[in-house]
C-alpha cells in the first residue's frame, strides 16, 4: 500500500498553471528524488504536497485521507519539510532551533517536557550536531547549519521528510555529508525521504526512485537505471548526454553532455541544464 500520492493535481500562481493533472506515488520507506530544469514545478510540487501552498484541483492523499482536510498538528506529526531557503535563525542557539521541531506535540503554555528534551538530544546526536547545542546557529558553517535544520525536522518525529535542494550552496564535501546522513536515516530508521536535487549524479547515487518532471508533468518515473538515460535526459533537459556507469556504485552517471543543436534556448534554461548535469564528485 502506498501511503502518499497525488491524484490529478493542478497547481498554479494566479492564472499561471505550473503543475498540470499530476499523479505521482511516493514509495514508502525509500529515498525519492525529483529532477527537472528550473521552473518545471519541482519545488511547487513539494510545497503543495506539504500544504505550504494550496492546489487548484485534484488531491494529495496521505494514509487514505486528503491532506487538505487534515488537522495541522496531526499532519505535522506525519511529515516535515526543509525548504530551499530556511528562514533566518538569527539569535537562536542550535538547541533552541531544534526545539521548534517539537511544536506539534506542545500543549497548554507550550513548555518543553522531559520527552521533548530527550527527542531534541536524540536528533542532535543522530545528525552529529550535539557539540553545537549551545552555539549560535549563525556561527556554524553551511554544512553544519544544514545538519541542524535536518535535526529540527527529525525532532518532529515524522515518518516522511521533504527537502528542497538540501545541497544548495554547499561545497562537494558538505553535499556528500548531508546526502549520506539522509541515506543513513532512510536505511537505519526507515524514514521516507523526498527531495529535489539539481545534480543528476547525486540523484542516481542516492535515490531509490526518481521522478523526472518537465513543464509540470512527469516524463519518467522509476529507479535510477530507468530514468538516468540518454533519451529521458534529452526530453527533460534538451541535452545530448553520454551516460556511463559509476565504478563505485554501479549506478548510471552523466559523464558529459552537449546542448542539442537547432533549437533556441533562453539563458535561464541553459543555466538550469548546466546546474543539473554537473557532477559533484
Amino acid at each position: 500500500m502506498v501511503r502518499l500520492y497525488t491524484n490529478n493535481l493542478k497547481i498554479g500562481y494566479g492564472e499561471r498553471l505550473i503543475v498540470k493533472d499530476l499523479s505521482v506515488e511516493i514509495p514508502d520507506k525509500k529515498i525519492t528524488t525529483i529532477i527537472g530544469s528550473n521552473g518545471c514545478g519541482k519545488s511547487t510540487l513539494l510545497k503543495a504536497i506539504t500544504r505550504i501552498i494550496p492546489h487548484q484541483s485534484g488531491n494529495v492523499v496521505l494514509d487514505g485521507g486528503d491532506i487538505s482536510k487534515e488537522n495541522t498538528k496531526i499532519l505535522a506529526k506525519k511529515m516535515a519539510i526543509l525548504p530551499q531557503t530556511p528562514e533566518s535563525a538569527s539569535g537562536l542557539t542550535v538547541g533552541e532551533l531544534v526545539s521548534y521541531g517539537r511544536f506539534p506535540y506542545q500543549k497548554g503554555f507550550g513548555r518543553l517536557t522531559k520527552k521533548d528534551y530527550e527527542v531534541i538530544d536524540w536528533a542532535l546526536e543522530v545528525t552529529g550536531t550535539k557539540d553545537f547545542k549551545f552555539r549560535p546557529v549563525d556561527a556554524l558553517s553551511g554544512g553544519q547549519r544544514q545538519r541542524v535544520w535536518i535535526a529540527m525536522a527529525l525532532a518532529q518525529e515524522t515518518d516522511i521528510i521533504f527537502l528542497d535542494e538540501p545541497t544548495t550552496y554547499l561545497d562537494m564535501a558538505h553535499q556528500l555529508e548531508v546526502l549520506e546522513l539522509l541515506q543513513k536515516l532512510n536505511q537505519e530508521q526507515e524514514r521516507t525521504i523526498v527531495m529535489v536535487l539539481h545534480d543528476l549524479n547525486q540523484a542516481a547515487r542516492f535515490a531509490d526512485y526518481i521522478i523526472a518532471l518537465k513543464d509540470g508533468q512527469v516524463i519518467k518515473a522509476g529507479d535510477c537505471k530507468e530514468v538516468i538515460t540518454h533519451d529521458v535526459l534529452k526530453k527533460v533537459f534538451h541535452i545530448d548526454a553520454e551516460v556511463g556507469t559509476d565504478p563505485r556504485t554501479n549506478k548510471p552517471m552523466c559523464i558529459t553532455y552537449n546542448l542539442l543543436k537547432g533549437e533556441e534556448k533562453n539563458e535561464e534554461t541553459v543555466n538550469s541544464i548546466h546546474a543539473a548535469a554537473v557532477a559533484s564528485y
